[in-house]
């Protein structure tokens, strides 16, 4: 098992190293069968990366990296550099949010220091032959920040209200809300527009591709 890195220049050294490496080489680097699709397996690319960069968060809810305040996500992109799918932040709270804050928010937590790792992702590419990006550590600019806490705020609010039966994932400019579960019979507690307690299907947070696609583009692209 790889240590957890002591410093960020650490952490950003190893991501560098990988740089250019295929899902099948640092697979067999590290002994982790590489799955020949992702169809069963599609947190796969996260957990070898996370394995190889000695991330130890595992399914706590906390950065990957709690020590040194960064959270990791891995993004499959097209030839082009486009993100081919949303990214999940983290599951919504759907009971016991009276008086939640967007400072103090988990989703705000987990997006205030990003290390984001591209990886190849069309399908055609066989999953071993993928190429692992060039890595990016991101911070949201203050006009980033005030456009994903609209959006908390406005998804947030909907819940409150006991309408989380009633919203879509067309909501939010930058930010949606998604049913995140294994199954259709794994439900979880929330609230009615009446107040009265109902079961629904857990929620999660997602960025839109749009989003992550502007955050690649300014880094690798138009840093200005």
């Amino acid at each position: 098992m790889i240590q957890a890195p002591a410093s960020e220049q650490i952490l950003m050294e190893r991501a560098f190293a990988l740089a250019g490496l295929t899902l099948g080489e640092v697979s067999e680097t590290l002994s982790i069968p590489c799955p020949e699709t992702l169809t069963r397996e599609k947190g796969w690319i996260g957990m070898l990366l996370e394995a190889c960069l000695g991330a130890n968060a595992g399914s706590k809810p906390e950065q990957d990296f709690a020590h040194l305040g960064i959270e990791l996500k891995t993004i499959p992109v097209n030839r082009d550099g486009k993100p081919l799918e949303t990214t999940f932040v983290c599951v919504a709270p759907l009971t016991g949010i009276a008086g939640v804050r967007w400072e103090t928010s988990h989703v705000r937590q987990k997006l205030s220091r990003v290390l984001w790792i591209p990886v190849e992702g069309e399908r055609d590419i066989p999953v071993a032959e993928r190429r692992i990006g060039t890595p990016l550590l991101w911070s949201p600019s203050e006009k980033e920040e005030a456009r994903l806490r609209a959006d908390w705020e406005e998804l947030m609010d909907g819940v409150a209200l006991g309408r989380v039966t009633e919203m879509t994932a067309h909501q939010g400019e930058c930010l949606q809300l998604r049913p995140k579960a294994a199954n259709s019979k794994a439900l979880t507690d929330a609230f009615g527009p009446n107040g009265e307690p109902i079961r629904t299907l857990p929620r999660g947070f997602y960025l839109r591709t749009q989003f992550t696609h502007h955050i690649l583009r300014r880094y690798f692209v138009d840093p200005r």
